[in-house]
């Protein structure tokens, strides 16, 4: 899991690359920004967060108690009743669609402060009716994905999303090349997510033998528990699930470019927290279920406890290496084609930068998440998480009230990003039993330090390459970017094993495993 959605952030960068290379950072990106949005938040909403987090847990224990008979029967009826759902809500979004993209272009000016909301709202419109059939596939195929995810099997999951990154990258390259404009971004986005989230899974289902019968018996076992589970995610307003779309909305309220670099700023500071919370959240998530399911709330505590120290420990120094070496991130993957002007690189350096500070945070997250939904409680994180967002949107009306910069807007995530994961962490105690609370300090203590030395390091290098000239050849700066990363990561590493860290288990067992394959007898 953590080297698909390694691949699905690397294709996400290569995707805003493509972007930005073909369009630069203008009118017609501000609008793909926006137009993306509210089908993001429905797929974050529902898709991403509630039905796989609902559905998984019923699932898995319908599965694992040999019930498989009543857990396909389930299956059947979520998956009969959300096509339905999905089927009328898209409806009614493309009704509503004029006023959404009216809503979300009106206050947009351009660098003089002219307002251009009339010419910016045709791009949403258009480009968000495109993207909302895509909705569907997102919202099947997390039903779909779901079962496979019950049965360990990761394969299917992981390509799904790097499918539809893929559809993107070649909507961009054409779309750059032709009359198709930007709108060919939404269409390769369309394909690729029907693509990777329906035909795949669909495949790999067939595969590994499952069971799909058309219905709507609402009295079958496990639907009502599912819809109990799944009613709190769909009406709170989790802070991970609508984040982009209140930045979109207040950005809009700055000159034209800046919403496109707060969510290139933003989807940079997601890459750690998909590569190492996600992957891990997803991975423990059947795990944890299964304790659940079968009573064993020791063997809960401890496999959470030591997922948490794990995605610290990882988590940490990718926030320390995001911020010292955010010039070369920045100018590697966006400094081509049409995106070449120093001052929007600049900006978006600066809010690399400033995001990098809560990267621990949005690894923790999707951990604490699956931790309170793998227990079937899903109410409580929910919660606390709409409470964070109201507090995250006060924050945002001050700033831009107050004539602050748009980096207030990247503060005001962090801030709210970090005081969740403090509430999702108390709440979670309070409902499974105190987890290692010493183990989990002392990691983050030791790791703060490591990664403290680490970045100092990897900036100094950087600023010692970029003083010498090495910056204005592509090629060197990507290797300087290489030698400096892979230097601050064997500091980690060292100075993490002096502090005798548990954590540094796996990178010795990794190589290990590694240097006995190399043996000619191994």
């Amino acid at each position: 899991m953590a080297g698909s959605i390694l691949l699905s952030r690397l294709l996400g960068m290569l995707r805003d690359t493509a972007m930005t290379a073909s369009f630069g950072v203008t009118l017609q990106t501000d609008a793909y920004t926006k137009a993306i949005a509210i089908p993001d938040m429905l797929f974050m909403l529902v898709a991403g967060g509630g039905l796989s987090s609902a559905f998984i847990p019923v699932f898995s224990e319908l599965l694992h108690t040999k019930r498989e008979r009543e857990a396909w029967k389930f299956f059947s009826v979520v998956t009969t009743v959300s096509a339905i759902a999905v089927t009328v809500l898209m409806a009614v979004a493309w009704v509503l669609a004029p006023w959404i993209a009216h809503l979300m272009s009106r206050d947009a000016v351009d660098l003089s402060g002219r307002n251009i909301g009339a010419e910016i709202q045709p791009y949403v419109l258009e480009m968000g009716r495109i993207l909302l059939p895509a909705q569907f596939a997102f919202l099947i195929g997390s039903i779909l994905l779901g079962t496979l995810y019950s049965r360990r099997q990761f394969l299917a999951p992981g390509l799904a999303p790097n499918v539809y990154n893929v559809g993107i990258i070649a909507g961009a390259v054409i779309g750059g090349l032709s009359p198709l404009g930007i709108a060919g971004m939404p269409w390769g986005g369309l394909i690729g997510a029907m693509i990777g989230n329906l035909v795949l899974p669909i495949f790999f289902m067939g595969r590994a033998g499952s069971e799909f019968v058309p219905s709507l018996d609402l009295k079958a076992e496990g639907v009502k528990k599912f819809f109990k589970l799944l009613a709190p995610v769909i009406f709170g307003f989790s802070l991970p699930s609508v984040v982009q779309i209140i930045t979109i909305y207040y950005g809009g309220q700055y000159p034209v470019g800046v919403n496109t670099v707060l969510r290139l700023g933003n989807t940079l500071m997601q890459a750690p927290s998909g590569i190492f919370g996600q992957s891990l959240a997803l991975a423990a998530f059947p795990v944890l279920t299964q304790f659940f399911a079968t009573g064993r709330m020791d063997l809960y505590r401890d496999q959470i406890t030591r997922t948490l120290r794990t995605v610290i420990y990882l988590g940490l120094p990718a926030s320390a290496l995001m911020f010292a070496l955010a010039p070369e991130i920045v100018h590697l993957l966006y400094a081509y084609g049409k995106a070449s002007n120093d001052t929007d690189l600049g900006q978006l350096v600066a809010a690399l930068r400033a995001y990098s500070f809560s990267v621990f945070a949005w690894c923790l997250q999707p951990v604490l998440m699956r931790g309170f939904f793998s227990v079937h409680k899903t109410f409580l994180p929910v919660a606390m998480s709409t409470g964070l967002t109201a507090l995250f949107i006060i924050l945002c009306e001050v700033s831009v009230r107050s004539g602050l910069s748009y980096l207030s807007i990247v503060w005001a995530t962090n801030l709210a990003a970090v005081l969740l994961v403090i509430v999702l962490y108390v709440g979670l105690e309070r409902s499974v039993g105190n987890l290692d609370r010493r183990g989990l300090f002392s990691t983050l203590g030791k790791s703060l330090l490591a990664s403290v030395a680490m970045g100092a390091v990897a900036y100094g290098l950087a600023l010692l390459a970029r003083q010498v000239g090495l910056s204005q050849f592509r090629l060197a700066e990507f290797f300087v970017f290489l030698f400096v990363s892979t230097v601050a990561c064997w500091i980690y590493y060292f100075v993490t094993r002096a502090l005798k860290m548990p954590e540094t288990s796996y990178f010795d067992r990794a190589m290990a495993k590694l240097n006995r394959k190399r043996q000619p007898n191994g």
